[in-house]
């Protein structure tokens, strides 16, 4: 077994990421604080070729130093819109056929590993601000909050593993890293 070069990655150039065929994932960040976090969301977001983001709110928006930290260039090739309000970015992707799902701690949450996507839906992932979550308000808006299960005595996750762990879940669920390999 050897490490593979980054010739033999077959990275997409930021042109050919721009035209492949995207997930139908669109990842809403609501009052996030982190601009580590935030690059964080842009450098998932290129490894799955999702959509776009939503920064809503208080989330900061590139081009900053401190986004481009983690994000490594992802700023360059994943489509992002900013909206004052989260409630504002939810509407606007109910009303483009989106099914809102919240990640949060709730009473009637779904747990992630009982949610079946529909293969031919499309979804909008919200992740909230690192110390109050998802906006109450946002999760009325949801049509599903799910939640991750955890063992240990935290009950917190970092959204941006959080991110990472629900991304990976609907690419697989979804069959878009099956059909991405195909290609």
């Amino acid at each position: 077994m050897k490490k593979l070069s980054m010739e033999e990655l077959n990275r997409k150039s930021v042109e050919e990421f721009k035209e492949a065929k995207k997930s139908p994932l669109v990842i809403v960040l609501d009052n996030v604080r982190s601009l580590n976090n935030v690059g964080s969301a842009f450098r998932t977001s290129d490894a799955f070729l999702v959509e776009k983001i939503c920064l809503c709110g208080i989330t900061g928006c590139p081009p900053h130093r401190e986004i481009q930290k983690t994000a490594l260039g992802a700023t360059e090739s994943v489509a992002w819109e900013y909206f004052p309000s989260t409630s504002d970015a939810l509407k606007a992707l109910k009303s483009q056929g989106y099914t809102i799902c919240a990640f949060e701690q709730v009473d009637k949450s779904v747990k992630l590993d009982e949610f079946q996507p529909d293969v031919y839906g499309k979804y909008a992932l919200v992740f909230g601000n690192e110390v109050f979550g998802v906006e109450p308000e946002a999760i009325q808006e949801s049509d599903v909050v799910i939640e991750i299960p955890q063992l240990g005595t935290k009950h917190s996750l970092n959204i941006s593993v959080t991110m990472g762990i629900a991304i990976w879940d609907f690419s697989v669920k979804m069959g878009v890293l099956k059909k991405n390999h195909q290609s």
